[in-house]
């Protein structure tokens, strides 16, 4: 009993690794790359020679997305080789899939720098997608860069790509970056109130580290001096481009020259505004000696002009 014991733990050590051999299931054949829409007949011979009988172009199938597998069975074989006369006997399946790869952060990298086209630019990968992509083209472009918000600059934003594989075939990827580049722009030297014409001493230029061209904010102060802003700016704040407009031409309030037309008779007198506007804008103009409102269009710094028969009611001056 004492030579039999060492036999059967042996014995019953060795049972269960047989059977997980003997009843494991059989490996999956590896898959051949496919990079083109197609499975074509070409794909098909790098495993089964038979099918070199037909022109390498034929397609026998559709590729399968990046990430799956396509499978010919072992029926769906012999039924193509019969569909075109190719003697073929007992195939075995056949497996295809796109080639994958990791997306490396010095390819990505290469990528961001050809879209901006800007050599100065500092671009700092925080984060990329992790997962493999099919064999193509990488590709970022900027109307896909998210902007960072005005409250915290240098937190990273999405970048989203593009690998383009096989006949146009489009596979996302992502990334999130800080980037900034060398710029010049318009900040307020003081408190700025919206509604005032802007002097040259309330700005001044200054060089900072934009995300990208400040294309929303102004960067000469030729932009900014004297126009108004729509809402006021902290000081130190940048003033941004969308906010800025034209002074009036006319305020309310002004007294102004208004000129009546008809033909080549002109009457001119002199009427204040009860509204604001610019070249162009519709205004309410009060005669002073009528006492009636009557409407213009601002012709001017100071100027506007009616034409005949529109305000005739409320005219009473003298004719040039």
């Amino acid at each position: 009993m004492r030579l039999r014991s060492p036999s059967r733990r042996l014995l019953r050590t060795l049972f269960p690794l047989w059977c997980l051999v003997r009843f494991a299931p059989a490996q999956a054949p590896a898959c051949l790359p496919v990079e083109s829409d197609r499975i074509l007949a070409s794909d098909l011979a790098a495993a089964l020679p038979a099918f070199r009988a037909l022109p390498p172009d034929t397609i026998l199938g559709t590729a399968p997305q990046p990430g799956s597998d396509r499978f010919f069975r072992a029926p769906e074989l012999t039924a193509l080789a019969h569909h075109h006369s190719i003697h073929l006997e007992n195939p075995s399946d056949v497996c295809f899939a796109w080639p994958m790869e990791p997306l490396s952060a010095s390819r990505v990298m290469e990528a961001m720098r050809a879209a901006l086209a800007l050599p100065d630019a500092r671009i700092e990968i925080a984060e990329i997608s992790s997962y493999p992509v099919p064999r193509g083209r990488l590709e970022f472009s900027r109307d896909r860069l998210t902007a960072p918000p005005e409250a915290d600059r240098r937190s990273p934003v999405l970048w989203r790509g593009e690998v383009i594989y096989g006949e146009d075939r489009r596979y996302t990827v992502w990334a999130r970056v800080r980037i900034a580049v060398r710029c010049t722009r318009v900040v307020a030297a003081e408190p700025l109130r919206a509604g005032r014409p802007i002097e040259a001493r309330q700005v001044r230029a200054e060089s900072a580290a934009c995300f990208l061209a400040p294309e929303k904010t102004a960067s000469a102060t030729d932009e900014v001096v004297g126009r108004k802003l729509l809402r006021p700016v902290a000081a130190g704040n940048p003033v941004p481009r969308e906010w800025l407009v034209e002074p009036n031409d006319i305020n309310r309030g002004d007294l102004i020259q208004i000129e009546v037309r008809s033909g080549a008779a002109r009457l001119a007198f002199t009427g204040k505004a009860e509204s604001a506007g610019r070249a162009g804008d519709l205004i309410s103009v009060l005669n002073p000696s009528s006492k009636k409102v009557f409407q213009a269009r601002v012709d001017g710094k100071g100027k506007a002009v009616v034409l005949a028969g529109s305000a005739a009611p409320a005219i009473s001056s003298k004719v040039e």
